[in-house]
């Protein structure tokens, strides 16, 4: 069939997205420190001529690619461990940072978006190869997802960066769901890996001498979980982040104290802790405007996901998603106590160079898609 494209091939709605997202992060961040504001409207037009870039390519040269930036991205986490102090300079107790004259970069950042690239085309490659599925053939490919992931896993493990590790398990278990495998194997897996975690937390709330005789954990690391459960308890160490947040956005009450006019003292407020200030200075009104702009967010690559019919694009809207929505649940669940603290940004507010840029290049890979997106009258496919 002759294919009828769309009258326009820029996602004007992705866009108007974007550009909402951009204006409440200039915002927010004016409000937390107007000296950064400059900067990441620099970030936001570099990110701008990555997507513009990125959009170019269709799934055909983004599969010949994924395998050289997946490369690429581990090369840079091997260096990060190699590399001496003064160019991959530890902050905040993680070596995670490449730190140049007039820039730093955080390898990892971008290494998500590149596992996502290699995921779907591993995806779609094994379910082209096996057409009959069988339980050999599920194993096989969860075993090639566990082995793809757990690689830069491990080397963000030795940085140690929490937040990050946490995120490229999320990106790994929606690939997985998408990925075809029969819910006879699912379910035992997760079941199993959430019994473990609960039975985790359960010892370390309750029998933590036993964690410290038999695994050698130490008192310290015990600090986030427990700073977690009863912050004010240790507010004045591991849980002042957390009181802190907590009393930011509840003095903002319903409409807030006004742009620039916070009164809480809160260390990282201009990225890790934006959502704070926005609680804070905006109220409920403004937290709940950021929240509605990022389910506008995944609704919209969600719906992208459903429309096209090429494999590989929609495993790619599938590990944006589980990128994004994780970030989100995780940056604002740890502001207002719901889930510990781990340091993940809240994607397009936050400040930050890395953590916007590869951002945008994931959002990138949406826009790629509905720029090679075709609708193809009385027919299936794509």
């Amino acid at each position: 069939m002759t294919p009828n494209r769309n009258t326009s091939k820029i996602d004007f709605t992705l866009v108007l997205i974007l550009m909402l997202l951009s204006l409440a992060s200039l915002v927010a961040i004016y409000s937390a420190n107007s000296s950064f504001v400059i900067k990441q409207v620099v970030f936001y037009v570099i990110g701008t001529a990555i997507i513009a870039g990125i959009m170019q390519l269709d799934s055909d040269q983004l599969k010949k690619l994924s395998w050289y930036l997946y490369g690429f991205g581990l090369v840079l986490l091997l260096l990060l461990i190699v590399a001496p102090s003064s160019i991959a300079r530890e902050i905040n107790g993680a070596k995670s940072w490449f730190t140049l004259p007039g820039f730093s970069l955080q390898p990892s950042e971008f290494v998500k978006v590149f596992l996502i690239l290699t995921l779907s085309k591993i995806i779609v490659d094994h379910q082209e190869k096996h057409i009959s599925k069988t339980t050999q053939s599920d194993f096989l490919l969860l075993l090639k997802i566990g082995g793809i992931t757990f690689v830069p896993l491990l080397l963000v493990m030795q940085q140690p960066d929490l937040g990050t590790s946490l995120v490229l398990i999320a990106i790994m278990v929606g690939m997985i769901f998408i990925s075809g495998i029969s819910w006879k194997i699912i379910t035992p897996i997760f079941g199993g890996g959430i019994s473990i975690a609960t039975g985790v937390l359960y010892m370390v709330i309750w029998h933590p001498e036993w964690l410290k005789k038999y695994l050698g954990v130490q008192e310290y690391q015990f600090g986030r979980i427990y700073s977690w459960l009863d912050p004010y308890n240790y507010q004045s160490s591991t849980g002042y982040h957390l009181t802190q947040s907590l009393l930011a956005i509840g003095s903002g009450q319903t409409t807030g104290k006004g742009i620039g006019t916070s009164e809480v003292v809160l260390p990282e407020n201009h990225t890790d802790f934006i959502f704070s200030v926005v609680g804070e200075e905006f109220g409920f009104i403004g937290a709940s405007v950021i929240i509605s702009l990022f389910f506008l967010l995944i609704y919209h690559i969600t719906k992208v996901a459903l429309e096209t019919k090429n494999s590989f694009y929609t495993c790619i809207c599938v590990g944006v998603i589980s990128m994004i929505t994780f970030h989100v649940f995780q940056n604002i669940g740890m502001t207002v106590g719901v889930l510990p603290i781990t340091g993940i940004p809240l994607p397009f507010i936050s400040y930050g160079g890395s953590s916007l840029l590869g951002n945008m290049l994931a959002i990138g890979l949406i826009f790629s898609i509905r720029f090679h997106y075709k609708k193809y009258m009385f027919s299936s496919d794509e």
